[in-house]
């Protein structure tokens, strides 16, 4: 009887703290859009929630793939099927350079349920992680008087959501948060932290054995072999980043480090 009770204890345990938790060097895709690559040499893809197909997910885990499944947790996506809930008054400036999007009022409970039925839909589609977007609004020109406060309020609420559910979640850029955001998240994926001079930022993540997933971009394709050689030895690149050099439209292109 006693084994049966710590059998039934232990189980109770992994479930609550089963998600997953990559390490540093972990193999990774990160295509957003077009045809999804399902053959690309990774151990991890990172595709879009609403727009991945269902028969790509199932292949990816099929043969031992862990799926990133990417969404925007702090912004008005107008094409977005599931936002026509949150009131005007919750959305907020333009993001520049991004057509039909906005930022979000991420105090608001009808962006927070949103967000939970996106957790949702990503567990029920059988992703092991999410990538939530957009977690920095309080550094933009948001028009909604976010604090950083508000932000770090919100993407812990955000992380626990995530872990509720049974799925790892990903800190997306906002380096001047990761202080404080580390021990909430399970990894960290960033855009350009060499081009802004921030990849030492991510000292805590990998102290701590956390993968850290690294973009560096280019313009054209024709740019790469010359990027890659500049990134892949470039002395500020930590050595347990993995590192991808990708177009901006974030196809199936990619070079590795």
């Amino acid at each position: 009887m006693l084994r049966e009770i710590l059998c039934l204890a232990l189980c109770l345990i992994s479930g609550v703290h089963g998600y997953w938790k990559p390490s540093p060097g972990t193999t990774f895709q990160w295509q957003l859009q077009g045809t999804i690559d399902l053959h690309v040499s990774a151990s991890v893809f990172d595709i879009d929630l609403f727009d991945a197909k269902d028969s790509d997910i199932s292949y990816l885990k099929s043969h031992g793939e862990k799926v990133i499944c990417y969404f925007s947790a702090g912004s008005h996506e107008n094409w977005r099927n599931d936002v026509s809930s949150v009131p005007s008054g919750d959305i907020g400036n333009k993001l520049d350079g991004w057509a039909g999007e906005h930022w979000w009022d991420i105090t608001s409970s009808a962006v927070h349920h949103v967000i939970q039925k996106r957790l949702d839909l990503a567990k029920s589609r059988g992703c092991d992680a999410v990538e939530p977007d957009n977690v920095d609004g309080y550094a933009n020109n948001n028009g909604l008087g976010l604090s950083k406060t508000d932000q770090i309020t919100f993407n812990k609420w955000l992380a626990s959501e995530a872990h509720h559910r049974g799925l790892s979640v990903g800190l997306k850029n906002a380096v001047d948060l990761i202080d404080s955001l580390e021990s909430s998240f399970d990894w960290a994926i960033n855009e350009e932290c060499l081009s802004y001079d921030e990849c030492g930022g991510y000292k805590r993540f990998l102290d701590h054995h956390k993968a850290v997933f690294h973009v560096e971009y280019v313009d054209h394709h024709s740019q790469g072999s010359a990027k890659k050689n500049s990134v892949c030895h470039d002395s500020n690149r930590p050595s347990g980043f993995t590192t991808l050099i990708k177009d901006w439209d974030l196809t199936s292109w990619r070079l590795t480090c």
